[in-house]
């Protein structure tokens, strides 16, 4: 017999929040089960699962639109369609990594710039941030 829980029991067990299950109903991530008459309506353990890949696929930076793509195709036929929506996200999240790398670079070089400023002379940080300099 398979278990039917409340959105309750549902969200503590994916380890989300109420408000969440409802928000990922209405993005069509998750479906809303059939009310029965006059009671409250009933969730599988599927709900379940399917919220915590929703959050997974978040946690590794995929979007709510990026995770209606995966869940679309999700019945394994399309592992190609889902590699390649990895492969874009690689990029973008490498394209970030290297723009990290910059901002640290700048702020240590800047901040190195202050370390050897002494006395009553601008500081190199808020005039490198005034000028828009990188």
């Amino acid at each position: 017999m398979v278990e039917e829980l409340t959105i309750g029991r549902v969200a503590r067990t994916a380890g989300v929040n109420v408000e969440t299950v409802r928000y990922y109903q209405r993005r069509g991530l998750v479906a809303e089960p059939v009310r029965p008459l006059n009671s409250v309506r009933r969730y599988s353990e599927e709900s379940v699962k399917r919220i915590r890949f929703i959050k997974r696929a978040q946690e590794l930076g995929f979007t709510l639109s990026e995770v209606a793509n995966l869940l679309a195709l999700e019945d394994g036929r399309n592992c190609r369609e889902a590699r390649e929506l990895a492969r874009r996200k690689l990029g973008i999240v490498e394209a970030r990594l290297a723009d990290l790398n910059r901002l640290r670079k700048t702020l240590r070089a800047l901040i190195a710039q202050c370390d050897l400023t002494r006395g009553r002379v601008s500081c190199p940080l808020i005039s490198a941030l005034s000028a828009g300099r990188r």
